[in-house]
């Protein structure tokens, strides 16, 4: 298998192979090679040297693969979503398993033909590395997790951006953006663009550029609400629960959103108590590692028996606002003003 960054390099370089497996849950970056290997590849007809395979038709690959390029050198082929990486369970699908082993053996035996005639790139959701068909294409071809970024390789990148626009930004800055943001390179880019197109070439983006212009995520904004509430800051607590409200997000998902994050600080104080693993406790991604000292800060503003009192008081509203016992917007207010007093 190969990085994101070392395919990005190879592309960079004009560099196209044969045979490519791209999946995984980053789409925005995934996207963006593909877009990379079209245009590497250079002009296309729809029929005549490009094709589209997906789980429908994904019979007919090796019959495409055969079928000459009329007119041009090479024939790109893109199947999405095939079915063909799919782990097997115990109920094995006999044509699908018989089709991967005829795609494996095909590849295992044509793979010089392929190299002169043919650019083929299988692109999935998931893709399970048990499989012969994608030891084949690992051995054959470039195979490539698209995993979400951590916030280290998410700076590198900004930081890139921000250079090929000649505008600055600090670390400090940086981090406090991607915080913000999240980890989601579309969201990513779109909110570097904004703070970008703002500051102008050879200016500066700002602590409060970041505040005043980029969209925060839900899980940020949760962040806000429960420092206050530890900072016992009534007014900036509910003003954010109605800011959220203001714009349009869903109080149910607010509610679940501020269930889980106490949770998880109740989780951290078992963590620590008994010595665990703080990131297996909070099961939390590779890519959400730099949350664990703001979770640790915030931890610290409550007991354990605050936490478990404020998780039993928003199961208690769940309950109630079903039985339409309350309104689900006063209920969380009350808890709010509580656990501020």
């Amino acid at each position: 298998m190969t990085s994101i960054e070392n395919l990005e390099k190879e592309l960079k370089q004009e560099k196209l192979n044969s045979l490519y497996l791209l999946y995984g849950e980053e789409l925005f970056l995934l996207e963006n090679n593909i877009k990379r290997i079209r245009k590497l590849f250079g002009e296309t007809v729809k029929g005549i040297n490009s094709i589209l395979i997906d789980d429908t038709n994904v019979k007919e690959l090796i019959q495409d693969i055969e079928t000459p390029a009329f007119g041009y050198e090479k024939k790109l082929i893109i199947a999405r979503n095939t079915g063909l990486f799919k782990a097997e369970g115990k109920r094995k699908n006999k044509e699908l398993s018989d089709l991967k082993d005829k795609i494996n053996d095909y590849l295992n035996e044509n793979i010089d033909i392929i190299n002169q005639s043919v650019i083929l790139v299988f692109v999935e959701e998931d893709a399970d590395s048990r499989l012969k068909l994608f030891k084949t294409l690992d051995k054959l071809g470039t195979v490539c997790k698209f995993d979400f970024q951590k916030p280290v390789q998410i700076e590198k990148r900004v930081k890139a951006i921000c250079k090929a626009y000649e505008v600055k930004i600090d670390d400090s800055t940086l981090k406090y953006f991607i915080e913000i943001c999240g980890t989601n390179m579309q969201d990513v880019i779109n909110e570097i663009r904004k703070l970008i197109e703002y500051a102008g070439k050879g200016g500066v983006i700002k602590k409060e550029d970041v505040d005043s212009l980029t969209i925060k995520k839900l899980e940020a904004v949760i962040f806000d609400l429960t420092d206050n509430l530890g900072q016992k800051q009534t007014r900036k607590a509910l003003d954010v629960l109605k800011n959220l409200i203001y714009n349009k997000e869903p109080i149910q998902r607010i509610l679940v959103m501020l269930y889980n994050h106490f949770k998880k600080l109740y989780f951290l104080k078992l963590a620590i108590r008994y010595n665990k693993d703080i990131v297996t406790s909070l099961s939390l991604k590779p890519n959400q590692t730099f949350l664990v000292n703001k979770y640790k800060t915030q931890s610290k503003y409550f007991t354990e028996k605050e936490l478990k009192e404020v998780l039993q008081a928003l199961r208690d509203l769940d309950v109630n606002y079903k039985n339409g016992l309350i309104d689900i917007q006063v209920g969380l207010e009350a808890i709010l003003c509580n656990y501020c007093s």
